[in-house]
């Protein structure tokens, strides 16, 4: 599958209205995938960069999504350990602005990561906004530019592979300074690692849902309390149910965290598509 998004609407960043951004799809949710034996050929390209536009909408951003692996199964999956921050990589990015605004907030999201981890990274990417048609009763079709502002991406790495996001992105009015983002973003970071368990709540909806399709065997995987008990995720479980897709175990963990284990049985939904020579 090689899909290209692209067009008005396309936006790669992070929005007020708490969608993740392209870079932690990339970064934080498709690694996951390995866990379940599907690695080969995944790939998130962000190929032109575009934020928010007013109101939130808008955006002229394009992306490329590769995903070549076929498997017949998604493997069982037994995730409990979740081990100890070891280090913290990140992406900087803005559109049409200058590119301090990315130094800014990689100063202030490294003051506060770098008592926690030395190993803290932050890549800064900086590009031109898109530009997009737009009607003029004047004089026609005129090109504007759309998706104007600056955001950061955060992913923490634990000893055992497990990871924790965080996504802040300036708003489309404006007003709100680098260093106020890049500290923000960093706290955010601290929280989702706070909340315990082996995956974060924005990773949480795609690993219950890779094991509720799994191959017919028990799998496990510990979470903390607030995210099992997000009300997306309740209501994710209840979807999978009236699917007929199995229901979810709980017990305690045994370790002396006030963390959550799941389990939950894969149904064996099998891939049944073929290559066409």
């Amino acid at each position: 599958m090689n899909v290209l998004f692209t067009g008005p609407g396309v936006i790669t960043s992070a929005t007020q209205a708490g969608d993740v951004s392209a870079d932690t799809v990339r970064t934080a949710i498709l690694p996951l995938y390995a866990r379940f034996g599907i690695s080969a050929n995944i790939e998130l390209r962000i190929v032109r960069r575009s934020n928010p536009g007013p109101r939130g909408k808008g955006g002229a951003g394009e992306v490329q999504l590769m995903f070549g692996h076929q498997v017949r199964f998604p493997t069982t999956l037994h995730l409990l350990n979740p081990g100890r921050i070891k280090r913290v990589r990140g992406v900087a990015y803005c559109t049409g602005v200058p590119a301090s605004n990315n130094a800014r907030m990689i100063e202030a999201a490294r003051g506060v990561l770098n008592p926690m981890t030395a190993d803290t990274y932050i890549f800064s990417d900086v590009s031109s906004a898109p530009f997009q048609l737009a009607r003029d009763q004047a004089s026609g079709s005129v090109k504007t530019k759309v998706g104007i502002g600056f955001g950061l991406s955060l992913v923490a790495e634990s000893s055992t592979g497990c990871l924790y996001s965080a996504d802040v992105v300036s708003p489309p009015s404006g007003g709100i300074p680098p260093e106020d983002l890049g500290q923000q973003c960093a706290h955010q970071l601290l929280e989702s690692v706070s909340a315990g368990g082996t995956v974060s709540s924005t990773a949480a909806s795609t690993v219950l849902t890779l094991m509720a399709m799994s191959s017919e065997d028990v799998g496990r995987v510990q979470v903390g309390r607030n995210v099992i008990g997000d009300e997306q995720i309740i209501a994710l479980g209840r979807d999978m149910k009236v699917f007929g897709l199995s229901g979810w175990g709980f017990r305690e963990a045994t370790d002396s965290s006030n963390d959550v284990v799941v389990s939950v049985v894969g149904k064996g939904v099998a891939n049944v598509s073929r290559k066409i020579t």
